[in-house]
Parts: structure tokens; sequence; C-alpha cells
């Protein structure tokens, strides 16, 4: 379930809706770039925003296929990257972690108090899922123009997450974000020359030693089991006072379930967990249906944003 959608012929061309490039200022010499798909009037229509997972980019798949949805459904919708992802190595001297949530609140209040936006939605999968739910934490009530947030196996807990990663039967998932994690910082550190170590880069073989080696440390931790615990999302999930959805699957094979089976996720009045027994990680694919096509996880959040949108009306 977590591979099919990644080689499943699919139709991701979003060549019918306008595109804008736009770079956001998230922190000093450091800017994301979006994809801004606007609606004529932009402030007239309700606004998504999209971010990706560990390894992805706003041309992701499941990036594509949920802007085209949400656009179609009449909303303007912008996908970002994350910083040093999509080609974006050379847009910030750091890379980019799991704990990066101010990055998201920057754009909001950008949206919100200089595009004069007043209903504004995030959306984030796994990684981009922690750092949507992070962020909206954070603002609390201090943004009423946030709309809600939708996460799709997001990794509220990155130590569980990376511990359940490393386990042998995840080896070809593993091995994959290690091989590209290792890649992107060769390539960053030939943008910005003496600013990494890489003499380490080779000894590396897990997860959990590229994050305590690299990531924690750019992303000023003392190391990666401090990255780990402090980048959660968990801790301000309490925080969250806007409508939210949580889709995850109960046989995800690295964001365990039982994360989600917590007291102050369950009964948290705004947020809403949808668990089905199977789904793998962002996967979700279901046979063809009359009134919906398989990406099941993509039309429950089309279904979320739109219920919002009618009950704000």
């Amino acid at each position: 379930m977590t591979l099919i959608p990644r080689y499943v012929p699919r139709e991701t061309s979003l060549a019918t809706m306008p595109q804008e490039s736009r770079f956001f200022s998230v922190a000093p010499q450091s800017q994301l770039q979006g994809f801004c798909h606007w609606r004529d009037d932009r402030k007239a229509f309700p606004t998504v925003v999209l971010v990706h997972g560990l390894e992805g980019s706003s041309e992701s798949r499941y990036m594509r296929g949920i802007a085209a949805k949400a656009f179609h459904a009449g909303f303007n919708v912008i996908r970002l990257n994350q910083r040093t992802c999509g080609g974006t190595e050379h847009l910030s001297p750091t890379l980019y972690n799991s704990g990066l949530s101010s990055d998201y609140r920057a754009i909001v209040k950008e949206l919100i108090h200089h595009d004069g936006l007043d209903r504004v939605w995030l959306v984030g999968y796994s990684m981009g899922g922690n750092l949507v739910l992070k962020a909206a934490g954070e603002l609390g009530r201090t943004e009423p123009a946030l709309a809600g947030v939708a996460a799709v196996c997001p990794n509220i807990n990155p130590t569980i997450c990376a511990r359940a990663l490393e386990e042998p039967r995840n080896w070809i998932y593993h091995r994959h974000f290690v091989t590209r994690l290792k890649a992107r910082l060769r390539r960053k550190a030939s943008l910005f020359p003496g600013k990494w170590d890489l003499s380490m880069l080779g000894h590396i073989t897990t997860i959990s030693e590229f994050d305590d080696c690299y990531t924690a440390r750019d992303g000023g931790y003392r190391d990666g089991a401090d990255y780990y615990d402090r980048a959660g999302s968990r801790h301000v999930l309490d925080k969250i006072a806007v409508p939210t959805l949580i889709i995850t699957a109960q046989d995800d094979p690295f964001i365990p379930y039982t994360m989600f089976t917590e007291a102050k996720i369950q009964e948290h009045l705004q947020i809403a967990v949808v668990a089905p027994h199977y789904g793998g990680h962002c996967g979700f694919y279901q046979s063809r249906r009359q009134e919906e096509d398989p990406y099941w996880a993509e039309n429950r959040i089309l279904d979320f944003l739109r219920g919002m949108r009618l009950s704000r009306s």
C-alpha cells in the first residue's frame, strides 16, 4: 500500500491551472519557494497550503494530486518546498528538519497580514504533517484566519518513528531515505563550502546517525536525541485551536498507530483521527469507485476542506 501509489500511472498535470512562483522569507537568509495556484480573485476564495514529507518536494505526486483536487473544488493552492528541497538548496544556508514549524507560521502570517487572505488551511504529509500540526499548536488562537489543519501519517513523535523506520522489515524505505539525505547534503555542501564536515558521511548507515551528526547540529539541537524529542508536534497538540484532521493507517510501517491512541489526541475537541486498518505510509490506495478516484486520503482531505468551508460560510 505504501509503494503502489508511487508506481501506478496517474495524470498529475497542472497545466490547466494558473501558476506563480513565489519566495517566502522565513528566516534571515532563508526562503521557501512556493508554487501558487490563485483563483481570479484570490481574496474571495479560501487557500490551502501544502507541505510535503521527507525527501519529497512540491512536485511529489501526492502534492500535485491534492493540489489539482483542491483547486478545482474552489480553493487557492500553494505547493511549498521545504528548505533545500525541490532544487532550492541555494535558498537557505541550513538543512530542513522536522522542527522548523516557524517557517510555516511565518508563511501563514504573511498570507493573512500581507495578502489579506481570511481563510487559510495547512495540509501536510508525513514530516510535513508533523510540521503543520506543530505550527498550528504554536499559533493557538493567535491567527483567527487559520481555518484548519490536515495531516496524513504525521511523525508526531520522531523518536518512535525513527526507531520503527530502522527496523529490518523497513530496510527498503530506510535505505531510500538515507541514500537521498546523504546525496542532498553533498549537493548542499558544494554550495556552502566548509559549512559541513563530510568526512563521516560515508560511514553513516542509519537515519538516526545522519540526524545526530548533521540534522540536529545544523538545526541548533544538542544531538539527535534532543532533536527527535523537541521536534515532535506531540508537545503542542493540546494547544491546537482549529478543526484538525489526522489521517493515519494502523499498518503504517514506520508511523506507529499507538501514538494516536493517547487520550490527549482522542479526546481533543478539535482533532479528528481517521485510522483505517490498511493504508501503509501515505498510500491509502482503494479500488476505483464511481464517485471518486483511488486516492482515498486525498478525497478525505477534500471532504474535510469542503465541510469546514461550508461551516465558515
